[in-house]
């Protein structure tokens, strides 16, 4: 008997992410899965996420029944054992021998028969055994980072960091935070689309313009599909009204496009220039932008084809995404230590560049939605020194009093979100992903 739809796209999914790179949320929506019915969607969706935001824990229950090393067993393998062991541990409403049978079945559609009966013995102690599912009490109350590491399912290199740049309670708060699923974020204009009445929403924590989706199919919607409804996190809505208003903008790096949609909105008579240096991305940003004063141009923000000065310049650098892990959880999975050097530089020669299109008066917001230092205070530090004081630091705290005072920022306590000078959004400590931005002036 073939294996459900939901489960044969999420074994697709779990081996595209990787074995390509590929991130989970984007394939989750793409064109290849919109056939699977609602509920198939929603069981893929469960599975993927959530094996991987546990990973690590997952592989530890799976070697303590094994007789084989993991490193010893084909991806396929271990893919189907990852996804079995999830169901078993975490869905209820799964019955125990249609997780198992149906990642034996995805085994034998994979051509590694000869594993078959392995698949299926660790699966049977498993069923028997059923570890107790980890939970975020148990995350809250671990004094190491050995044990923090362990318990929330994070690399521990990670962990010793945010313990170190944080302190460890705040550490905690991440970790707990990155293995909750996390509410849909939307914005919407003054009222909302009659193709959203469906779907139940609540208002945003940050911003009176945001909404949290907390019921209702918003993928289904024909407001979603047809781009006139994203999903963007509230602290990467803030973001972009930092950069205010301006008569000539400038987009680096601006896919997927959240940003450049809020930046249109806060100034339709504005010029705007969208930068993407992607062409394929540069596609989905212009079937996402649909306003007339955005132009979009493919180019490499270190080499721009023009040299016009802008009064407002946004850069949302690249960045590790170590802020978005309940979001994007095969991230850390596949960053390493030395990755933050590399992005780094890169970050800083885009800075550089993005500073030189800045006019007399203007300003830059630098942006990322990261939590290590490199990539962000050591990225300004570093562009300060390099451009001969042209450049001054804003204090983001006028810009938030500003923001206030218009009614859009409602979270009450503005200098939780400042570091100094800067803005900062932590997982847990504020109801969304982790940004940081700092605004800098050319005198």
């Amino acid at each position: 008997m073939p294996a459900s739809p939901a489960r044969v796209a999420t074994f697709d999914i779990l081996l595209r992410v990787e074995q390509k790179g590929a991130y989970a949320a984007e394939l989750l929506h793409s064109s290849r899965y919109a056939k699977l019915s609602t509920a198939d969607h929603g069981l893929a969706t469960e599975i993927v996420m959530g094996v991987l935001r546990w990973r690590s824990w997952l592989d530890e229950q799976i070697a303590g029944q094994s007789s084989l090393r993991l490193a010893q067993l084909d991806l396929e393998v271990l893919t189907a054992l990852r996804m079995a062991v999830y169901q078993l541990i975490f869905l209820d409403r799964i019955p125990p021998h249609a997780a198992t049978d149906e990642s034996v079945e995805l085994v034998k559609q994979s051509r590694k028969r000869s594993a078959v009966g392995f698949t299926n013995a660790v699966l049977r102690k498993l069923a028997r055994s059923k570890p107790s599912t980890p939970s975020a009490p148990r995350i809250t109350k671990c004094k190491s980072s050995r044990e923090l590491s362990d318990a929330s399912a994070h690399p521990e290199w990670l962990v010793e960091r945010w313990v170190q740049e944080y302190g460890p309670e705040v550490a905690r708060k991440i970790c707990a935070y990155d293995q909750q699923i996390p509410q849909a974020q939307i914005r919407i204009g003054q009222s909302v689309p009659d193709e959203l009445m469906g779907v139940q929403l609540a208002p945003g924590q940050l911003l009176s313009s945001a909404r949290r989706v907390i019921g209702g199919k918003l993928i289904d919607t024909r407001a979603f599909r047809e781009g006139r409804v994203v999903i963007q996190d509230e602290a990467s809505q803030l973001v972009a009204s930092l950069v205010g208003n301006g008569a000539k903008i400038l987009d680096c790096c601006a896919a997927p496009g959240g940003k450049t949609r809020i930046l249109a909105e806060q100034n339709p008579d504005a010029k705007i220039v969208a930068v993407e240096l992607h062409p394929h991305r540069a596609r989905l940003l212009r079937k996402m932008i649909s306003a007339k004063n955005v132009q979009i141009i493919v180019a490499d923000v270190r080499q721009l084809p023009t040299a016009e000065l802008f009064d407002r310049v946004l850069v949302d650098a690249p960045c590790s995404g170590t802020g978005t892990l309940a979001r994007n959880p095969e991230i850390k999975w596949r960053l390493k230590p030395e990755d933050l050097g590399e992005l780094q530089a890169r970050q800083l020669a885009i800075l550089l560049s993005a500073m030189q299109r800045v006019a007399s008066g203007g300003r830059l917001v630098y942006s990322t939605c990261s939590l290590e230092r490199e990539e962000n205070d050591a990225v300004i530090e570093s562009a300060l020194s390099s451009s001969n004081s042209s450049f001054r630091l804003i204090n983001c705290h006028e810009l938030l009093l500003q923001l206030r005072e218009s009614a859009e920022l409602m979270w009450p306590d503005l200098q939780s979100l400042a570091c100094g000078p800067c803005l900062r959004t932590i997982p847990g400590i504020h109801p969304c992903d982790g940004f940081f931005a700092a605004i800098l002036e050319r005198t």
